[in-house]
């Protein structure tokens, strides 16, 4: 046999097939992230004391806290209040995002 891919040039139609699924996972993932960006996930901590929401790409959009948990003599509670929601919406992005990523790339992003 000389030079070209070996069974005769059958590999073309092979590398073809990969490049038209190669095409169709990427619209899948553009798709993905498109839903992703326009999707707002929430969350919260204590009892929904402070919440936050954020979209799905990880942008922070608000920050809602209830007057009663505002106390000027442990502003380090709210701190915590505030890095446990953030951290709840987190965790909840991430669960979308490899509910809504195709073939489980979801982690990738």
């Amino acid at each position: 046999m000389r030079g070209g891919f070996p069974g005769g040039g059958g590999g073309f139609g092979n590398m073809q097939n990969l490049m038209r699924q190669a095409q169709k996972m990427q619209e899948e993932m553009n798709k993905a992230q498109e839903e992703l960006e326009a999707t707002e996930v929430t969350g919260s901590a204590s009892g929904d004391m402070v919440t936050v929401t954020m979209t799905g790409k990880k942008k922070l959009v608000s920050i809602k806290i209830k007057p009663e948990v505002v106390d000027a003599e442990d502003v380090e509670m709210l701190e915590d209040l505030i890095i446990a929601a953030f951290n709840d919406a987190i965790e909840n992005v991430d669960k979308l995002t490899s509910e809504k990523m195709p073939n489980g790339v979801g982690g990738m992003f």
